[in-house]
């Protein structure tokens, strides 16, 4: 069996490209790969932004396994289509009866980051009719996929956890301070506002407490509202992380904040590596994180408890730094037993083969 493998792919930055770089080194341990070309049977990854816009249209054409890494496609057809394309395929998903809504979201467009109703319609159904097999990371996901096509053939595969994390060098916070991280592109759904917020509030009382937000700001509009906040002396700012960056920083915090909402179905690549890597991380309460076990990471609430919980949480782990290693700890074993890289990788070899031998004439 030779594997058709569609996916963007390392210098791009992207969390599915580096996704795709270490699954494709383990698939071609098990049989042969061809990058961007056909095979018995194809491997699409696709994400809601434009680096997949020609992936997903190949993936309409040439069904095969499609691996959703993000469960809203939502903003893709947002970026993706015109006015008039984008309402077909709004109807096409959920029915002519919403034509008028399709387009008042369409011009509405430029808040759907923040905006519930965009997250609350994946459009997913194209996909999933034209696949043999789609791919997801968690339930959420799964519950996503079946709602829009339920005859799917939905496989859940946990994302896999590459490798330990190499030590690190220093990144800028004295080593008697309590460092939260925050990684990876930030956007409104990731809390920063009232990340930062719970942040200036606990380090009014406990002033050896820093925040590295690293990464690059996804909007304008947020990178402006935080602007204050980066001010502040206990704030270290670092924009993209490149590999070893990357390896230095996690090895430099005590904590990760890692919240999101609102969701897309998706399962975090930073979140496991920092849990594989023995820290606490806190995530958003959600379907999405249902898997993981109650006492290996942090759950907040979303909606009006968010700030009080986030605070509070944040304050046990610098008042007790032994429960937050308690946590890292449980949260290292439960990544090497469920989510390592050799296991993920044989489990989407058996989808492959499972896969071209269906599509195979009788």
């Amino acid at each position: 069996m030779t594997v058709g493998f569609h996916a963007p792919l390392p210098p791009v930055r992207s969390g599915v490209a580096d996704y795709a770089a270490g699954l494709l080194v383990e698939l071609r341990k098990r049989g042969a790969v061809k990058v961007g070309a056909s095979g018995d049977v194809q491997l699409y990854h696709l994400g809601n932004n434009q680096l997949h816009r020609a992936i997903y249209e190949r993936a309409i054409t040439q069904p095969g396994v499609v691996v959703l890494h993000d469960a809203v496609l939502q903003h893709f057809y947002l970026g993706a289509f015109d006015e008039a394309r984008y309402v077909e395929e709004y109807c096409y998903n959920y029915g002519e009866w919403e034509r008028s809504f399709a387009r008042e979201l369409y011009r509405e467009r430029a808040g759907s980051a923040m905006d519930h109703r965009f997250y609350r319609r994946p459009m997913l159904k194209r996909v999933a009719e034209h696949s043999l097999a789609v791919v997801v990371h968690n339930p959420a996901a799964a519950a996503m996929v079946r709602a829009h096509a339920q005859n799917v053939n939905v496989i859940e595969i946990p994302h896999f956890f590459p490798d330990q994390i190499g030590v690190g060098e220093s990144v800028g916070a004295p080593e008697s301070s309590f460092l939260f991280g925050v990684f990876g592109y930030l956007r409104e759904s990731k809390r920063v506002l009232p990340i930062l917020q719970a942040f200036h509030e606990l380090q009014q009382i406990r002033p050896q407490v820093r925040l590295l937000l690293a990464g690059e700001f996804a909007s304008s509009d947020l990178k402006r509202a935080v602007e204050p906040w980066l001010r502040h002396p206990a704030i270290i700012r670092e924009g993209h992380l490149d590999e070893r960056q990357f390896e230095s920083a996690a090895n430099a915090v005590d904590c990760c904040l890692n919240l999101r909402s609102p969701a897309a179905g998706e399962t975090s690549g930073i979140g496991i590596r920092l849990m594989g890597a023995g820290k606490p991380v806190f995530f958003t309460d959600s379907l999405e994180i249902r898997n993981f076990p109650a006492d290996a990471c942090v759950r907040i609430s979303e909606g009006i408890s968010e700030s009080a919980e986030l605070f509070a949480q944040m304050k046990i782990m610098v008042d007790l730094p032994q429960v937050a290693r308690a946590i890292g700890t449980r949260a290292a074993v439960h990544i090497r037993d469920v989510h390592s890289l050799d296991r993920i990788a044989g489990l989407y070899w058996n989808a492959l083969c499972e896969a071209s031998s269906s599509s195979r004439p009788s």
